[in-house]
């Protein structure tokens, strides 16, 4: 079963202010609707939905690039933190986010993907796109 997935967005902001939103904990938290704590910085901790996600800022490449551990309290127990990776890219309207997730546990690709399109990229369209 595939464990790993490839998604975009189109936003109306700079990658400039997408990439700063991600790692602000009151913006981010705007954005999906839940309490997230953010430590800005590489290896700096992280996070989301009041707990239910967190991980670790492993490359912060400014504007253009952030590369997370990532995980939830759903990943079975012993199991390694998934992959994150984001890419800001301008685009005509704004920003094309590319939402890469890598190393998902077996059988819970799906759930994340709607996960990532339901609860992220919708909050994120209706905060950058006013």
């Amino acid at each position: 079963m595939e464990n790993s997935i490839k998604l975009s967005v189109i936003l109306k902001s700079k990658p400039e202010d997408v990439y700063r939103s991600w790692l602000d904990s009151k913006a981010h938290g705007l954005f999906t609707g839940s309490k997230a704590v953010i430590d800005p910085q590489v290896n700096g901790k992280f996070t989301a939905w009041d707990g239910y996600i967190s991980g670790r800022n492993l490359i912060l490449e400014p504007y253009r690039r952030i590369v997370q551990s990532w995980r939830t309290s759903d990943f079975p127990e012993g199991c390694a933190d998934s992959c994150l990776e984001l890419i800001f890219e301008d685009h005509e309207y704004g920003t094309k986010l590319n939402l890469i997730h890598t190393d998902i546990p077996s059988g819970q690709a799906g759930e994340y993907e709607e996960g990532w399109k339901e609860y992220y990229f919708k909050g994120m369209k209706e905060y950058f796109n006013k």
